[in-house]
């Protein structure tokens, strides 16, 4: 899968799409849901939470393993995609329409310290090493 040239990244392979109204929705890479195999349970952050860049906020559990989320950016969590709690496969199906959670930026000036795609790809090609 392509990895989408209009989202940021993490280190930690989630991926951060902007909105234009200060809100982020975030989510985890194709590398990562790969890694990880068939998805089986999602818990994010609750509405409401504050969280800082880097903080673990959540769990993804897949029949291989059980990893932490973590954020990406510092903000307010606005939404979750409760519809993950019924079908956390479609992460696999497609992880970047599969968003996790989305947060009201409480520093924009994170994005500019993420991934953009071409770096994202080397940072993913090495962590097949």
């Amino acid at each position: 899968m392509t990895t989408p040239a209009d989202l940021k990244y993490s280190q930690t392979h989630k991926w951060v799409r902007p909105e234009s109204d200060g809100t982020a929705s975030i989510g985890i890479t194709s590398h990562a849901q790969e890694q990880l195999g068939d998805i089986v349970f999602v818990q994010c952050p609750e509405v409401g939470r504050q969280l800082q860049q880097g903080e673990e906020c959540g769990i993804i559990e897949s029949v291989k393993a059980a990893s932490d989320i973590d954020s990406p950016i510092s903000g307010e969590v606005i939404a979750v995609n409760a519809a993950l709690d019924d079908a956390p496969q479609q992460i696999n199906d497609d992880p970047y329409a599969a968003w996790l959670y989305r947060v009201k930026m409480s520093n924009i000036d994170e994005l500019g310290r993420l991934l953009d795609a071409a770096a994202y790809d080397e940072v993913a090609e090495a962590d097949k090493d």
